[in-house]
């Protein structure tokens, strides 16, 4: 029987429903993916997902295996991991579920004839049976973060193992899951397993409760960057004249923090000349060091594009976007990185990173998918997301953290220009990824051991 919490949980999210299809209806202007479909956020299926379900027989282990990856970072970890699970489980079948409009962009390139995908359910007990009724997984398999009451509850009461992977869990969350430790302690309890990313995870999700069975390591250790992609940015990095820096996964406000910067070092003169012009006229000056290199942003979100170039420009910059390219001109002051899932061609371009996420108190983005792609990475102070790879990237050298975002933009300019530091770091920093790959393997056996024993369990 449900709980108090969870049953005014569960009424709190069914009467929120029209302020959610509002939302989205919102956010579909600008992203249009977010008016596809919706009603499958609330358990309704189309039937042509009849005709398919009916059109394939389930795997040997039963049905389908399912992954729930709510954006764009979570769904590229679930393709390292669904890879490992098709090779050790032949014919398997996929439901593959998002939240976000990238996520489930980025989701359709790993499907294959058979398999399924749709948005998360969202977490009423209605829409979540139906979702549950509809496909019923074998296994679930949320990645890193997504908990979700009624989706743990309904997969406790219907017998489906449920599991957190990859999974990662910071002080603030902490913080907030004891605050709300009546909805939240039953919800990680009711897991099957927990496989924690590091020990600081793991020692945080047992303190709300959750049943963590190992520390496996993180998933994005075990990416291949497109080696295509990767050769593609290095060759247009040799043809250019200037070493680059990339402001990588850029977050709100870290755009107009490196602006500042540049104003800082080159103020507009009373010609009214744009900070292009004034540049090329100081190449002597001590701190000019950043005009020596060939700048290149590249947002985190699609949405922010135009609102990126509209901020250059407003500056005085000129602005080149990667979706007008034919080769990189070299006439640009800044090359706008506006293109999903070449991220492997970017850090090929770059001769050095700055870490987006971090320089702004949003935690940070991953360094791992740059370290693989040997591209070294400088820091901000703020890496609360990913502390532990941040903590071993410094640690290794493949990484250097600064305290804002002015000694960022000099640190990388530094070490861009000065040729024996850069082989070195590059170096490092592909050495540092390799040295900590097998994760995806780890998790694979793990999710097998379950379904075998949940098989076992029914014979």
């Amino acid at each position: 029987m449900a709980t108090l919490a969870l049953r005014l949980y569960s009424a709190l999210t069914w009467s929120v429903q029209p302020l959610l299809r509002r939302k989205l209806a919102r956010r579909a202007v600008a992203e249009p993916g977010y008016g596809k479909a919706v009603g499958e956020r609330f358990g309704r299926y189309p039937r042509p997902i009849d005709s398919l379900l009916m059109a394939h027989s389930t795997d040997a282990l039963g049905s389908f295996v399912w992954i729930h990856a709510v954006s764009l970072g979570e769904t590229r970890a679930a393709a390292i991991l669904l890879q490992e699970l098709r090779a050790q489980i032949p014919g398997m079948r996929l439901l593959l579920t998002h939240g976000t409009a990238t996520g489930r962009l980025e989701g359709e390139k790993l499907l294959q004839p058979g398999d399924v995908q749709v948005w998360q359910p969202w977490d009423t007990p209605g829409a979540v049976a139906r979702f549950l009724r509809r496909f019923r997984p074998a296994i679930g398999i949320l990645m890193e973060t997504e908990v979700w009451p009624n989706l743990v509850e309904g997969c406790r009461q219907r017998g489906i193992p449920l599991v957190l992977a990859n999974a990662r869990f910071n002080e603030k969350s902490l913080r907030k899951a004891r605050r709300m430790h009546w909805l939240a302690r039953p919800a990680y309890g009711g897991l099957a397993a927990v496989w924690a990313q590091t020990e600081a995870d793991a020692v945080r999700l047992r303190a709300i409760g959750a049943p963590v069975q190992a520390v496996l390591g993180n998933l994005k250790f075990d990416v291949e960057p497109d080696a295509d992609q990767v050769a593609q940015g290095r060759a247009w990095r040799a043809m250019g004249h200037r070493p680059v820096v990339m402001l990588a996964s850029s977050r709100e406000g870290e755009e107009a923090m490196w602006l500042d910067v540049l104003k800082q070092k080159w103020p507009p003169g009373q010609s009214g000349k744009a900070l292009s012009a004034i540049k090329t006229e100081a190449p002597e000056a001590p701190e000019a060091d950043d005009a020596a290199v060939q700048w290149l942003i590249v947002p985190r979100h699609p949405q922010r594009f135009e609102e990126v170039q509209q901020l250059l420009q407003g500056a005085g910059l000129r602005v080149s976007r990667r979706s007008t390219w034919g080769l990189p001109p070299q006439d640009a002051d800044v090359w706008l990185g506006d293109s999903l899932g070449e991220m492997a061609l970017y850090y090929g371009l770059a001769d050095v990173a700055l870490l987006g996420g971090s320089f702004a108190p949003l935690g940070g983005q991953n360094l791992i998918e740059a370290a693989a792609c040997g591209c070294p990475v400088v820091l901000g102070p703020h890496t609360f997301n990913f502390a532990d790879a941040a903590g071993k990237a410094c640690a290794a050298g493949a990484a250097q953290r600064v305290e804002d975002m002015g000694q960022g933009m000099d640190a990388a300019s530094h070490l861009a220009r000065d040729s024996s530091r850069l082989a070195q770091a590059r170096e490092t920093a592909a050495a540092f990824a390799r040295a900590h790959r097998g994760t995806a393997r780890a998790t694979a056996r793990a999710v097998i051991g379950l379904l075998e024993r949940g098989a076992a369990g029914h014979r």
